[in-house]
């Protein structure tokens, strides 16, 4: 292993608002910043198309930031859609199953992407690694607890004899707090770029426009989305 540089971060970054966020989070805090992004055959793929143009803006609109975006990179997980049966792996409708569970949750996906995360990090000498997930906003996934986080930063430590540092900047506030977040970080500017470019949708529906954003405005990821983005602009 090159050694640790506490300077460095790589962030998972799937071209969502979240993720999106926490990646000017990042880019706020570190010298060198590095984004990780996964196809793992999700029926939205198409937010893996918007990545690359939200790099180019953040590079090309925030000047500060621009220096600081480093590689980025996109792995290749086929293997974790061909052993899921989901909602996000299939055309099947969303809805609670019977474990109560969403089915729309991908067993094992946050802990994979964490995984080959610290694996990345290790080869390249970096020391933090910045994930976009929430437990005030609760979606049902245990892979997006505290505690899960907290667990897997033990587990990546001893298992890698490194010392990483697992950040989750979003992990207590909910959709409202992260467009004030971004507003924070990078002014209207920002907002207007997670509003127009990222993509959360799980239908992975870019026809329909709305206020605050694109997307089917029907799947649970929607919802949640334009009821923050409808807090934030009635407190502004």
């Amino acid at each position: 292993m090159v050694g640790q540089d506490a300077s460095r971060a790589i962030v998972l970054f799937s071209g969502g608002q979240d993720s999106t966020t926490c990646l000017a989070w990042a880019l706020e805090r570190f010298a060198h910043v590095e984004t990780l992004g996964f196809d793992y055959g999700q029926r939205h793929r198409v937010e893996l198309d918007v990545r690359a143009p939200i790099l180019r803006r953040l590079g090309a609109d925030f000047h500060a930031w621009a220096g600081r975006l480093g590689p980025d990179h996109l792995l290749d997980l086929a293997v974790l859609g061909q052993v899921s049966d989901t909602a996000l792996t299939r055309d099947v409708e969303i809805r609670m199953g019977e474990d109560g569970l969403p089915t729309s949750f991908v067993p094992g996906r946050n802990l994979l992407f964490l995984t080959f995360a610290a694996a990345l990090a290790y080869r390249r000498g970096i020391k933090h690694i910045v994930t976009g997930v929430c437990e005030t906003d609760f979606s049902g996934y245990p892979d997006c607890r505290d505690d899960t986080i907290k667990a897997m930063q033990l587990a990546l430590n001893l298992g890698m004899e490194a010392r990483f540092v697992l950040h989750t900047p979003l992990m207590w506030i909910d959709k409202a707090a992260t467009w004030r977040m971004a507003r924070d970080l990078g002014g209207a500017p920002l907002v207007d770029l997670v509003r127009d470019d990222t993509h959360t949708c799980y239908g992975g529906d870019r026809t329909h426009r709305h206020d605050w954003g694109y997307g089917c405005g029907a799947c649970p990821a929607c919802e949640l989305r334009a009821k923050g983005y409808r807090e934030f602009a009635a407190a502004l």
